[in-house]
């Protein structure tokens, strides 16, 4: 055997963490290696080419030392590929698998790059950091926490310590040279861990950013018209890791000048860049509503679309940007995040101002030919009063005026509307007319502020 063999006893740490690693490479494959190890040369780098005695004692031993361990690292290999597997459930792969091809692969080289460190002053880590970048890095997206990687890489120490006492008592080791084959396990093992930590933090970046590319594209689709089916948006919300809720809501807010955009929780979808910004809430009739109303609470102005399926989320959010049209307006209050489906009489009629225009000069006649202040005062009270059930106490508290003042104002109105008050068949046009002339006419035709 020669010493370029591909498993070593004194490695066994390093072959530990490897073997944990493997697991990783056992998915990414050599060439995931090959990428990560060029990272890794930027992270340990050309500071790790100057390794010398002093900080790897091994460097300092003659290189005739590893000689009788030589037909040794197989075994070493195989049985901290064995006690790796007994601890970490996830690395439990049957030996003849890709997988466990892998595993076995990464902790045979981490052992034999260790071992061939014995006796050279110029230890290159570029190869071994590489092997444990893309370790990190497959961890990370797989999902797991790194636990699991640094228990393979302590039991791979504890193996190779015992190992290493063995040796010394068949080989007849001084203790400085068994100090020195543990002090520069030591360091091989922080050397192969900061490396695996590093590749981890990188994919960890990586997987966010591609994340939140996957989180963009599906705010479009959501929002999209006319809408995506349901299978497409299942599979683009799988791949933004964003649960698909039952029902959702879209918010169309105004952030005011110069805010900082909030952060808000994974739960929601912004986009704060268009130039009609908006919100994706979840469940905001159920568990989303506080969420919701907590985000949007720091924006001048928001108005909440009705409640949809995912499906419908652009019609939900073409109704929110018209409540927040119509707030802007000034149509609509707006000191509290306005709900459309609070204000639907304004909102239909917003959408048919132009008609209703027209009709007042011809359903109203007589109202529209009254002096400004008169027609105002009229007409709010006769609004009132109709959605007030044509109860003129409820009005009275609504308008903030005595009840006989609403009673005259009823009967002035139903002198000069002549029937139309009390036809069952124009209500509804009338209170359409209503609410276009008292809440969203901005034209000379009102006086007074809407409510």
């Amino acid at each position: 055997m020669s010493r370029n063999r591909s498993s070593s006893g004194s490695s066994s740490r390093s072959s530990g963490t490897a073997s944990s690693g493997s697991s990783g490479t056992a998915s990414s494959g050599s060439s995931g290696t090959a990428s990560s190890g060029s990272s890794g040369t930027a992270s340990s780098g050309s500071s790790s080419r100057a390794s010398s005695a002093a900080d790897f004692p091994l460097s300092g031993l003659p290189a005739d030392v590893a000689e009788p361990m030589l037909p040794h690292l197989e075994a070493a290999a195989v049985e901290m590929v064995r006690e790796i597997q007994g601890l970490v459930p996830e690395y439990a792969r049957p030996p003849e698998s890709r997988y466990g091809r892998r595993m076995r692969w990464a902790v045979e080289e981490s052992v034999r790059q260790f071992v061939d460190a014995i006796g050279r002053p110029d230890m290159d880590w570029e190869k071994v950091t590489a092997i444990f970048e893309g370790i990190g890095a497959y961890e990370a997206r797989q999902g797991r926490r790194l636990d699991g990687l640094q228990t393979a890489i302590r039991v791979s120490g504890q193996v190779a310590c015992r190992r290493f006492i063995k040796d010394a008592r068949r080989l007849g080791w001084s203790l400085d040279t068994l100090g020195r084959f543990t002090e520069s396990l030591f360091v091989f093992l922080e050397r192969i861990a900061g490396a695996a930590g590093q590749g981890y933090a990188r994919a960890q970046g990586e997987i966010a950013g591609e994340r939140e590319r996957f989180r963009r594209r599906l705010r479009d689709l959501l929002v999209m018209e006319p809408p995506a089916s349901a299978e497409a948006i299942g599979e683009l919300a799988a791949s933004a890791g964003w649960p698909v809720p039952r029902t959702l809501a879209a918010v169309a807010v105004r952030p005011g000048p110069g805010d900082a955009v909030p952060v808000l929780p994974p739960m929601f979808l912004a986009d704060w860049d268009a130039p009609e910004p908006y919100l994706i809430c979840p469940d905001p009739d159920g568990p989303g509503r506080d969420r919701m109303l907590t985000a949007i609470k720091g924006t001048r102005s928001a108005a909440i679309g009705p409640t949809v399926p995912p499906a419908r989320a652009a019609l939900s959010l073409r109704w929110a940007r018209r409540g927040l049209a119509l707030v802007e307006r000034g149509a609509l209050p707006g000191k509290e995040p306005l709900r459309c489906l609070d204000h639907l009489p304004s909102l239909v009629a917003a959408q048919s101002e132009e008609l209703l225009d027209m009709a007042l000069g011809s359903r109203l006649a007589p109202l529209m030919k009254l002096p400004p202040h008169r027609r105002d005062a009229l007409s709010r009270t006769m609004l009132t009063y109709m959605e007030c059930r044509d109860n003129a106490v409820a009005a009275a508290e609504r308008l903030l005026v005595h009840e006989q003042t609403v009673r005259y104002r009823i009967r002035r109105l139903e002198e000069t509307l002549g029937g139309v008050m009390l036809d069952p068949d124009r209500r509804i046009e009338l209170l359409l007319l209503l609410h276009h002339l008292v809440r969203l006419d901005t034209g000379d035709r009102r006086l007074s502020p809407a409510d």
